[in-house]
Order: structure tokens, then sequence, then C-alpha cells
């Protein structure tokens, strides 16, 4: 087929498992830390080198990360890693922080050898959000970051710094995206090592997704400076990674099942702070997109991702027992697209039907037809 009729998108990109941070911080059920490191270890030997797996913040207000210590140390330690060669110095751990108290608590846990690779930190574009999140105002926190930016390098890690409410605010309503140009800028100025572009409550349809992606890619053209995140709410997940692709995004992340959302207002069914009232009525029904999906289908388009398709199906076929529902990913439910002839689902009689016919082996069309057509311009319509 000629180029002219191909979509244009990278040839090759990196994808990011962040489903033991964002898919996991909005479970209601507390997900074992030997499950955790279960999911963790697979993802790395599924081929995934750059992992989200815990937070930083208090665990009084997200009690699912309580264990984030003890995840770092087992997965740091991990013999099921070493023992199949995996050198974790090729792989890039990231925690969510938030706030200085939590990078002050990741420098001190890289001091000791187990902490992270990378640490984050997330502004909104929208004031009211960014409040519900943080409780600082906006140029509170900006200054707060910037501390934070030299601090975590002066610790040997590197810094990734969210943008959200680009595509519009769960609480204010519409907002600008040249604002999250100039926030994206803003922290590349102050040293952030690369900036998550972030719709945190699925509000981004794929021709915004696609044309601010455009402009960000003429403002500052690395794509190695870019990361594409997208919540899942209303069904776009897929296609915004598509219209990220187009144009010309390389680093993509997601969970696998699908899930993921705001932090849990319950544990265990005890009340804990978590959110407060959430964005959306069934926080059952929302998520991130689904790494199987999103893995599956970048196979399909002939794009590399370095990772274990197969593994990574197998991966979300556990995971929806580990968190005991059905969850949001078609792809585990209906697997790969078939690539060979599928011999059980054959009837039996064609080939004698056709030879009874006296058609050849893959005829198509009756004898009498021509062998190609030409439309009339009645059908195509120009007359």
């Amino acid at each position: 087929m000629s180029d002219k009729y191909r979509l244009n998108y990278p040839k090759k990109v990196q994808v990011g498992d962040i489903s033991m941070r964002d898919g996991m911080q909005h479970e209601e059920q507390y997900i074992s830390l030997e499950a955790k490191v279960y999911y963790v270890e697979e993802s790395i030997l599924a081929g995934f080198k750059h992992l989200e797996i815990t937070n930083f913040g208090k665990p009084f207000i997200m009690p699912q990360f309580k264990d984030a210590d003890d995840l770092l140390k087992r997965v740091r330690d991990s013999r099921r890693l070493s023992r199949r060669g995996i050198d974790m110095d090729d792989i890039e751990i990231t925690v969510t922080t938030i706030r200085e108290s939590a990078i002050d608590r990741a420098i001190a846990a890289k001091k000791e050898g187990w902490g992270p690779d990378r640490i984050g930190m997330m502004v909104s574009t929208d004031e009211e959000h960014h409040w519900a999140n943080s409780r600082t105002t906006l140029p509170e926190y900006w200054a707060e970051a910037e501390r934070c930016i030299q601090k975590t390098h002066d610790a040997g890690m590197k810094f990734i710094a969210a943008v959200s409410t680009i595509w519009g605010s769960p609480i204010s309503g519409p907002t600008k995206f040249e604002d999250a140009l100039e926030f994206a800028k803003r922290w590349l100025s102050i040293g952030a090592d690369i900036v998550e572009h972030a719709d945190h409550d699925g509000s981004a349809p794929p021709d915004q997704v696609y044309r601010y992606f455009s402009v960000l890619m003429e403002a500052i053209p690395n794509p190695k400076l870019h990361l594409a995140h997208f919540h899942v709410t209303r069904g776009w997940g897929s296609a915004n990674v598509l219209a990220a692709l187009q144009a010309g995004i390389e680093v993509h992340e997601g969970v696998y099942g699908g899930i993921g959302g705001q932090p849990a207002n319950f544990l265990d069914g005890v009340p804990v702070p978590g959110t407060g009232d959430y964005y959306y009525r069934d926080p059952n029904s929302v998520g991130l997109v689904s790494l199987e999906d999103m893995i599956v289908m970048m196979d399909e388009m002939g794009i590399e991702t370095g990772i274990d398709v197969d593994r990574v199906l197998a991966i979300g076929r556990k995971m929806e027992k580990t968190i005991g529902r059905r969850l949001r990913s078609e792809s585990i439910l209906n697997g790969r697209i078939p690539k060979e002839p599928r011999e059980e689902y054959k009837r039996k009689g064609l080939k004698e039907r056709k030879a009874e016919r006296n058609e050849a082996p893959g005829q198509l069309y009756p004898d009498h037809w021509p062998e190609t057509v030409e439309l009339t311009p009645e059908i195509l319509g120009k007359k």
C-alpha cells in the first residue's frame, strides 16, 4: 500500500507501567504487598523498563500505600529478577511525591540504597483543582517545586513534572491549553527531566489531544521530554493514545485492566480521607488507559515497544483475579488478533462444494464476470 494512505506515527515508543501506583490508589480493598511485588516483577520480566510503583504521600490519606517502603526494598532485592538476569540499573523505578516532605523521604531512601530512580510533582492549570490536590497556591507550589528539583538532582535522581487540567477541569470547567504549554515550559526551565501531560479526569476528546500535542511538539520538539497520560471516563482512551501518536509523542503509560482514578475514600470498608467527593458517578467505571489494549494496538500497528504482548495479556488475566472483578481491558477478554488460520472454526464442505461447481481454489467471482470493474459516474455521484 502506498505511504499516502498510512497514518503517521513513531515506529518505536516507550511504554511505562504505572499500575501499582495510579491503578492501586483507586482500589477500596487493600492489595497485599506480595501481590504488588509479584506484578512489578512480572512487568519487568515482560519488558517494561519504566515503572511507577507507589506513592510517598501520607498513608493516612491513602493507606493503600502504607507498604511503600517495603515494596521498594523488595523490588530492589528481588531474587527472582536477579536469577532471570535483570540488571536493576536498566530499570527506572518512579515514586509519586506531590509535596516536599515526600521528596525528602524519597531522597533519604535513595541514600539508603533502596529509593526510587525518579520522583515527581504535579501542577494543575486550574488553581482550584491544584488547591484540592496540594493545598497550596500555584505560586507557592512552583517555588516549592523549584527547590525540590534541585534536591532531587543533587541526590542523583530524575524529576518527572506533571501538568493537569490541560483539556478541562472537573472543578472549574473549561481551561485554556495555552496555559498548559506555558506550564510545560516553566517545568523544563526549572530543571524537570520530563513533563507528563495528563488528562486526569478523562476530559480530552481525540481532536483536542492531537491539536495540543501538535502545538506542543512545534514549541518543544524533543519527544523525549513529553509523556502522554490519559484517564478514561468516556471510552476515549485508545483514541487519545492514537491522536498523541499521530502528533509524534513517543512516551506513553497505562495500567493493567484500565483500573485507577482518584484516591479511594474507603479501604477495607473503613472511610479514609482519600479524594472526598468523586468527580464521577460510578468509581468502578473509570480508570486509565489499559496497558493490554495499548500494547496490543501498538503491536498491530507495527510499533516497536520491546514488550512481550502475550505475557502482558497473561498478567492482565491474573490481575483480574487479584482485584476480584472483571476489569476494563477488552484485550484481556478477547486476546490478540489471530495471525494464522483457525482450523477449529472452519465449517466442513467448502472444498467439496467448490469442486462440485467447478470453481478453482481461491476463486472469488463467477466465471463470466470481468477481471476488473469500472464504476459508472452515476454510481460515483459525479452526475
